[in-house]
């Protein structure tokens, strides 16, 4: 079996954390979403992988390169084109139209291939689901995860007869039009022939042309639903959550990283630590080569990236902070993530560094903001 990773969007409900990254390498527990991803499929033997990107594409391909030290390769389709001026300007062509285009360049898609949206994080037997796939003589599969009728409108929702045969596929229907509150995965599982349906040159969705299509010529296209954890990052708020779970040890097979010194508090390498009327409340991550003065006060679940710096009587809690986070003196955060020059809340409010006043942090790396950490601090929650 082959696999397919869907990475080219832009991840807009997501920002400002894709203002720099593309989605699939936003981090947990210092790890790109994507890296879990390529690591179960090694897991079930399956090594040659293609990637399509699009938007802030080189990161993806220089964290990933070809995919050695994950023990598999990893191939990509670029999506978009350079302009007269030299810049190159992504241009997705749907996730179909992206499989296409590779299909249609070297034949990639040659056996049994499993797809996956390049954003979740996923423990699928993957075993069990192509052998259900195969027994059921099914030239496309989509898994299926059963949620609550009022989170319908986040997904696009699969009907199906009595056997699991597909019959109908809305696309994030209201709550009242939803014939099903059983939700696409974003993972798939498709025979080749399944890409001679998709037309080339075009753009193309999976969910809202292909589906439809294998419908109306009423091939065996089926649902599966089976126990697994899916963790849908589809929005800074899902982000939150997810983040809070995984430092609280409630997401199987995520452990967090570092040395364990304290009960609940984990740090990196190289770490200094003022405890003078500090205090310390996991679970917290403290990452390498970050320094906490004296009288800092953080309550976990909290993760801080490695190069930050808590300054003198900061109070951080239950709040992730990005790498090389100046927290500047006495300033208050509680359930918030920082993102270089942007916070957001655990309700998705976002706000620029400067709507702060008085300055709540500050690049760790710039010597200017050391020189004004020393004057003063301020509050923001």
């Amino acid at each position: 079996m082959k696999a397919m990773i869907l990475a080219a969007g832009k991840g807009t409900r997501v920002r400002p954390l894709t203002y720099d990254l593309p989605k699939p390498m936003i981090p947990l527990l210092g790890k790109p979403v994507m890296a879990y991803l390529i690591e179960h499929l090694e897991k079930y033997g399956i090594k040659e992988i293609m990637v399509n990107v699009s938007y802030l594409h080189e990161k993806i391909e220089d964290y990933f390169g070809e995919g050695h030290q994950y023990g598999v390769q990893i191939g990509y389709s670029f999506e978009g084109y350079t302009n007269d001026d030299g810049e190159v300007v992504p241009q997705p062509i749907g996730s179909a139209g992206g499989m296409k285009k590779i299909q249609d360049f070297g034949g990639f898609f040659d056996e049994t291939t499993i797809v996956l949206c390049g954003d979740a994080l996923i423990d699928l037997d993957l075993k069990s689901a192509l052998f259900e796939h195969k027994r059921k003589g099914a030239i496309a599969s989509v898994i299926t995860k059963e949620v609550p009728w009022d989170k319908v409108s986040s997904y696009g929702v699969v009907v199906t007869e009595a056997d699991g045969r597909v019959k109908s596929f809305q696309e994030k229907p209201s709550q009242e039009q939803a014939l099903s509150n059983f939700a696409s995965t974003g993972i798939y599982i498709f025979e080749p022939e399944v890409l001679d349906l998709i037309p080339s040159g075009t753009t193309f969705d999976i969910g809202s042309d292909l589906f439809p299509l294998l419908v109306e010529k009423g091939l065996p296209f089926y649902a599966q639903t089976r126990p697994f954890n899916w963790i849908d990052i589809g929005t800074v708020r899902d982000y939150w959550e997810v983040c809070q779970d995984v430092l609280m040890g409630e997401v199987a097979h995520m452990d967090v990283p570092g040395i364990q010194i304290n009960d609940g508090l984990w740090v990196g390498l190289n770490t200094s630590i003022d405890w003078h009327g500090t205090r310390i409340e996991g679970p917290v991550y403290v990452g390498s080569g970050t320094r906490i003065e004296s009288g800092v006060t953080i309550i976990g679940p909290t993760w801080i990236g490695h190069g930050s710096h808590i300054c003198k009587d900061a109070t951080v809690e239950r709040s992730i902070l990005f790498e090389y986070t100046r927290i500047l003196p006495a300033v208050e955060l509680s359930e918030i993530i920082v993102f270089k020059e942007y916070s957001v809340n655990r309700a998705g409010e976002m706000k620029h560094i400067s709507e702060y006043e008085p300055d709540a942090w500050a690049n760790a790396r710039d010597r200017r903001n050391k020189r004004r950490s020393k004057e003063g601090g301020g509050t923001a929650a």
